[in-house]
């Protein structure tokens, strides 16, 4: 019984040392390799066209035809549309009954000069003569000089009833909504029948978006971020649309313009993108990635690595430098390195005794 006890104690030390033991350190590592090494900034924006012309109206009325719909493409001078012009046509009408009866009535003053200055000179010479009386004369005159400056009325009056013609004319003619450039209309704001009104604002009617193939991101960039994005900078961009498919461009514009939503600052960074195959439309929201750095073919590791400091193990490496552990023979060893750059997830290193391949 003895020697059973004795053996029983004996088993239990030993599965206790046996079980308190610490299990071997097992490290997780990465292989130090060469690469290339971006930083960028991640940010979303909205595609739009370069160049997007809204066409309105000068002239109000309801809407007679409509020539352009969705997706129409336009050559420049091109009708879209058209308003009722019959009060136009009337005003332009009686611009030219104006002009005409202002014509008439220069005729007949002129007539009516000539006869006063005929009188005028005749009583003129009979004066000297003693056959007409001063007063006679001084009437003649006075009808006569009433005469000339009716015919500078005359005149004037023409001018007037010229520029009015001319306005009516234009007001007729802007009847005709036209396209001023060449584009695809990608917005249709009005349906025949629809009176619009140019009162107080000219409304659009069509948007014309002037070349599809030549697109631009619309980008808003936090003022954290806004420091580091320079005109000339690579973009990558996503869209919902084509998720598996990388667009590329480049950085054009940084408009200074803030832009403030409930007290949050960003700035329009405009990216232009080539689009030949029309993929991109109008207003597609873009996941964007600007380089704002990028180093290629460079010794990098995981940014983890510059983080990790093994339990029980004193670095000989200052606190102060940066450091990257090697493990070698089974057993971390802690290198000076000198991190040049920076990425998302990788950073470069330069000097320290580390071979590519190393884990």
């Amino acid at each position: 019984m003895i020697l059973t006890v004795i053996l029983v104690l004996a088993l239990g030390a030993t599965a206790t040392w046996w079980w308190m033991q610490p299990a071997p350190r097992r490290y997780i590592t990465a292989v130090v390799k060469r690469g290339d090494v971006t930083r960028f900034v991640v940010t979303t924006g909205n595609v739009n066209p370069v160049v997007t012309v809204q066409v309105g109206t000068y002239v109000s009325g309801p809407i007679q035809a409509i020539y352009c719909d969705f997706n129409t493409k336009v050559k420049a001078g091109q009708l879209c549309a058209k308003i009722d012009p019959k009060p136009f046509q009337v005003a332009l009408d009686q611009a030219v009954a104006n002009l005409t009866s202002a014509n008439a009535q220069l005729r007949k003053d002129e007539s009516s000069l000539a006869y006063a200055k005929s009188s005028y000179e005749r009583d003129k010479r009979l004066l000297k003569e003693g056959i007409v009386s001063q007063d006679t004369f001084d009437s003649d005159k006075s009808i006569y000089g009433q005469a000339r400056a009716q015919i500078k009325l005359d005149q004037a009056t023409i001018l007037q009833r010229k520029a009015a013609l001319e306005g009516a004319q234009v007001n007729l003619d802007y009847t005709n909504i036209i396209s001023p450039v060449d584009g695809t209309v990608v917005s249709r704001n009005v349906d025949v029948g629809q009176t619009v009104a140019a009162s107080f604002q000219t409304p659009t009617l069509f948007l014309i978006a002037q070349d599809l193939k030549k697109m631009q991101v619309d980008t808003n960039v936090s003022e954290s971020d806004i420091g580091r994005i320079r005109v000339g900078q690579r973009a990558t961009f996503t869209v919902d649309a084509y998720p598996h498919k990388t667009f590329e461009g480049k950085v054009t514009q940084i408009r200074k313009a803030p832009i403030t939503v409930q007290n949050v600052v960003t700035y329009d960074a405009v990216i232009s993108v080539a689009n030949p195959d029309l993929l991109l439309f109008p207003g597609m929201t873009a996941n964007v990635r600007i380089v704002t750095k990028e180093h290629k073919n460079v010794l990098m590791v995981p940014l983890q690595a510059l983080q990790f400091m093994p339990n029980g193990i004193v670095s000989e490496v200052p606190t102060r430098g940066q450091q990257v552990w090697i493990l070698r023979q089974e057993h971390p060893i802690a290198i000076p390195v000198t991190v040049t750059l920076k990425g998302q997830a990788t950073a470069e290193i330069a000097g320290g005794a580390i071979k590519i391949g190393e884990h």
